[in-house]
């Protein structure tokens, strides 16, 4: 992943496989089709990531229907060693990346054995300071989504990150100490290095008027990191104009079918929608160009059609004086500009001019 280089796009499949190892192969194959950098899932063990007294979400109880527990609900959805296996080849032969997100260390373990090329860290992790600094110690890049929370929880996170990558394991993790590692040049060469953030309104889906997007820019100018978006509201309209805002990476949830069971589907694009967020993206991406304000290719052939030149006004003889009243700016452009109007005023005809007749 080089997100410096452009938008990175990330189909997030997540658990829309119900676990189903053929569905997630359908939706890995869906993203490759719509052009999208990588595919994500997510790894966990469901007795490590919740309690049994852990509540669904609201948004999980409506979508799925049903008021068990999250326990239950995630021990459906769990994906092994072996399929990870196989929907990594299956990805590589597809030629788009693989990602998931690990919820507990013992699949971040099995994804540091698979060699990803980085870690995505859920928004419910970035106070899970232990975590982080399980995560930092791989040495790996981390993208860090940011839902539920403020700025000042994301530099405590960044904090405990900055301690994982300087320190070695032995040593001693506190507060303090996560501090003196973030405000090191060190530390913040480290999070430079490796660390990209996700804003994220954490709710499926997300209402509009909770998306503040301009919340990126203000990431941005705090931390200094390259900055994208993980979006959970409906439709494509929102991915794109975070693209145009100069998101880094964009994350879009997406399944085959919103009408399939499971807590996440209604809050996804299908794929045809995915395919169309893809486009739009690229088509911003194209459009932003440089800071350089400069004549477009494009552009060039159409100036003489579009500017104007000095023409005569009236027929003018030879010897006669130019004025505002023998003078006028028409097209085309590819005479004397418009600019040099002034310098002409006062001088002398040297031929004669037809009416229309550029001034030379």
């Amino acid at each position: 992943m080089n997100p410096t280089t452009h938008v990175f796009i990330i189909a997030e499949a997540g658990v829309n496989h119900n676990g189903s190892v053929e569905m997630a192969i359908r939706l890995i194959d869906a993203a490759a089709e719509a052009g999208a950098d990588a595919v994500k899932f997510q790894t966990f063990k469901a007795a490590k990531l919740a309690s049994r007294l852990a509540n669904k979400a609201a948004y999980q109880v409506r979508n799925t229907g049903e008021d068990d527990s999250q326990l239950a609900m995630l021990r459906k959805l769990e994906l092994d060693e072996a399929a990870h296996g196989v929907l990594m080849s299956h990805s590589a032969s597809r030629g788009i990346g693989f990602l998931s997100t690990p919820f507990d260390t013992e699949s971040l373990d099995l994804l540091v054995r698979l060699d990803l090329p980085c870690i995505k860290i859920s928004s419910g992790d970035i106070t899970n300071a232990p975590f982080l600094l399980d995560i930092a110690r791989t040495g790996k890049p981390i993208i860090l989504s940011t839902g539920m929370s403020t700025l000042a929880e994301i530099e405590g996170a960044l904090s405990a990150l900055a301690f994982g990558y300087l320190t070695p394991e032995e040593a001693m993790p506190s507060v303090d100490a996560f501090v003196a590692a973030y405000n090191s040049s060190a530390g913040q060469a480290a999070l430079e290095k490796h660390v990209t953030l996700l804003h994220c309104t954490t709710e499926y889906p997300a209402p509009f008027e909770d998306v503040n997007l301009d919340a990126m820019n203000s990431m941005a100018c705090a931390f200094g990191l390259p900055v994208g978006y993980s979006d959970h509201t409906t439709g494509i309209s929102v991915p794109i104009a975070a693209a145009a805002l100069g998101a880094k990476v964009i994350e879009k949830h997406f399944t085959l079918d919103r009408n399939l069971p499971g807590p996440d589907h209604k809050a996804s694009l299908e794929p045809d929608e995915l395919k169309m967020m893809v486009a739009g993206i690229r088509e911003v991406e194209a459009a932003l160009g440089s800071p350089l304000k400069k004549i477009a290719p494009s552009e060039i052939e159409n100036r003489p059609a579009g500017r104007k030149s000095l023409v005569a006004s009236r027929d003018i003889h030879k010897g006669e004086l130019f004025t505002a009243e023998n003078l006028a700016l028409k097209r085309p452009g590819d005479g004397i500009s418009p600019m040099r109007y002034w310098e002409w005023l006062g001088k002398t005809a040297d031929r004669d001019f037809l009416q229309d007749e550029q001034i030379q």
